[in-house]
């Protein structure tokens, strides 16, 4: 059935592509580009080498010192300029071994994984009574003396949207939680995964201790285990867990972003940064999050200078250490934040495809934004009101003012998917991934391109 669906939506799209040209049809640069785009196998090629050859890549670890290498060469092979590592340090959290198990009432064990950050049990782990709190304002709301002693739970079930939107709520129990907990006396913390599938596997994720919090384990239970946990607990009689995070702190271990070029012809047009991240969580092999993103925004870049060499500089940032907190955007801005950016733009929201572009660039540019709409249209995607906000790869450029374009890929499985051992290579849909490339390649052809001016920084 997927492959029947999959063979719909490519005859679907290329019909798009190569029907005749209506009225307000893009001209014809834009169409043979969304026709060549549909066809690529640049975005495929990549995320399939960066996760058969290297793997998972967690941040500044040997893995992702590999990743960097990998794709300096990749990026070179395929014809980029400049194409370089740019380094940093940073410290690095290492997972040990994650268990949990039930000691009472019915002994059993339970699924669970690490959160980023967490605080280490120790070899032997610890022992402690759980205290159950169906939401993140519930453990806020709770005195001290309900939470001081006992291994806090937090439970409650995010559920799928088109948009993702639901992650900023739920998310906040992975976030924000374990400091929470600390500050009112918890010895651990657990937490139903911030998740929207049903499938035995536990969602990770980086969470940062606020001032004053001292560090505690913290972990995920998978949703089947939290569920379970659950029921456990309306059995009406104290539940008491064995809980073994053994994870440590490195200090200043090397980190870094790869970036590579596609030349401009008027250096005063400004660069037009097109974003992912090499790193991934170390459970799965980081298909979706984000090798897809790092193969979307390469073979876009190629595709769109197939029409000529661009007038702005098509720079393609591979951020490093993105998944714990974003020090890659932040070594990025650092070293390149005074440069002219007209734009920037990320994909990092896995591989389905491209539904709606969201626009914030300066006013009088709306010729441009209808430029890139009817563009895109043929391509199934519909340019919205809401203004663009960008992802964590560019938010200190789009802080500081550099206006910003997103590319909203249709998120509806993300969460089933996101910071688990099943974000693997054979959960991408190659059809879908070309949609993605194909809308990319015309918005970023259009950009550089454009007689406008986008940005004054």
């Amino acid at each position: 059935m997927q492959k029947i669906r999959s063979a719909m939506l490519s005859a679907l799209l290329l019909g798009a592509a190569l029907a005749p040209a209506p009225a307000v049809a893009a001209p014809a640069d834009e169409a043979a580009i969304r026709v060549a785009a549909l066809q690529d196998d640049v975005a495929w090629d990549f995320a399939e080498g960066l996760t058969t050859e290297v793997g998972p890549r967690p941040a500044g670890t040997p893995q992702e010192a590999r990743a960097r290498d990998w794709a300096v060469a990749r990026l070179t092979a395929l014809g980029f300029k400049n194409v370089r590592a740019e380094p940093y340090t940073m410290p690095v959290w290492v997972r040990g071994r994650d268990q949990a198990n039930i000691l009472a009432p019915f002994p059993q064990a339970l699924v669970v994984a690490a959160l980023g950050n967490s605080g280490s049990t120790g070899e032997s782990g610890i022992e402690g009574e759980v205290a159950y709190f169906s939401s993140l304002a519930a453990l806020e709301a709770a005195p001290e003396d309900q939470v001081r002693g006992k291994i806090a739970f937090v439970d409650h079930g995010m559920k799928a949207t088109q948009d993702g939107s639901s992650y900023g709520y739920f998310g906040a129990a992975r976030r924000q939680g374990p400091s929470v907990a600390s500050k009112k006396g918890a010895i651990a913390i657990l937490i139903r995964s911030i998740g929207t599938d049903n499938h035995r596997v536990p969602h990770t994720g980086v969470q940062m201790w606020a001032e004053g919090a001292r560090p505690i384990p913290a972990g995920a239970l998978t949703v089947p285990d939290a569920e379970q946990l659950v029921r456990v607990l309306h059995r009406g009689q104290p539940v008491k867990l064995h809980l073994v995070l053994t994870s440590r702190m490195l200090k200043d271990q090397p980190s870094g972003n790869v970036i590579a070029e596609i030349p401009g012809t008027d250096p005063a047009a400004g660069i037009i940064v097109a974003a992912c991240h090499l790193d991934s969580w170390d459970q799965g092999t980081g298909a979706i999050d984000d090798a897809t993103g790092c193969g979307i925004v390469a073979a876009a870049a190629l595709q769109a200078a197939k029409a000529g060499q661009p007038r702005r500089t098509i720079r393609v940032l591979m951020a490093g250490a993105e998944e714990v907190g974003g020090d890659g955007a932040r070594a990025y801005f650092k070293a390149h934040g005074s440069e002219r950016h007209a734009l920037a733009m990320e994909s990092d929201f896995g591989a389905d495809r491209v539904w709606r572009v969201d626009f914030k660039l300066p006013e009088g540019h709306g010729m441009l934004s209808d430029r890139i709409g009817q563009a895109l249209a043929p391509l199934g995607v519909g340019a919205s009101t809401q203004q663009a906000g960008g992802g964590a790869d560019i938010a200190p450029l789009v802080k500081a003012g550099v206006p910003v374009i997103d590319l909203q890929q249709d998120g509806t499985r993300y969460f089933d998917i996101h910071h688990t051992p099943d974000d693997t290579l054979d959960k991408v849909d190659p059809l879908q991934l070309r949609q993605n490339v194909a809308a990319w390649a015309v918005t970023l052809h259009l950009a550089a391109n454009a007689e406008e001016s986008l940005a004054d920084n």
